[in-house]
């Protein structure tokens, strides 16, 4: 049982931390690359509302199972700050999936049209600068989570 609970913690954690890099330094960067910006626009805010969803469940997945690790550990302080780590991550996922994309796209939308407002580009520029924030948090805590458990796994 045990091997089975951490081969889904690694198995979560590592696609999380992998789709986040990839959407982050290879899908984004080349849609901007090849596309005019609203296309490009367009495509990655298409792709946001799934990769929110699949790594917030990502997450709790690795959460679940850190908590399950760490209860039967003799290192339950490593898989401690496991845990913590992946609950920011998981947290800074969620409100970005859930408050800051919603809204984003919405101006994104408004910026479009011809009455767009300069109070509007700057709100849309401060919640991409928020996104990008909160990602660069996810994918920090979830790598901190990762190397807190490589100790805690060496049992």
């Amino acid at each position: 049982m045990i091997t089975a609970v951490r081969f889904v913690f690694l198995a979560t954690l590592g696609s999380w931390i992998g789709a986040m890099a990839f959407l982050s330094f290879v899908v984004a960067p080349t849609a901007f690359g090849v596309l005019d910006a609203p296309q490009a626009g367009d495509v990655v805010g298409a792709i946001f509302p799934r990769y929110y969803a699949i790594g917030v469940s990502l997450g709790i997945a690795a959460v679940a199972a850190a908590l399950f690790l760490r209860a039967r550990s003799e290192r339950p302080r490593a898989w401690t700050l496991t845990v913590v780590a992946l609950a920011i991550a998981v947290a800074a996922a969620a409100w970005a999936g859930a408050a800051v994309h919603p809204e984003a796209r919405r101006l994104r939308s408004a910026l479009r049209g011809p009455a767009a407002t300069e109070e509007q580009r700057s709100d849309f520029a401060r919640l991409h600068r928020t996104a990008v924030g909160l990602n660069l948090v996810a994918m920090l805590a979830a790598a901190t989570s990762l190397g807190a458990a490589s100790t805690a796994l060496r049992q």
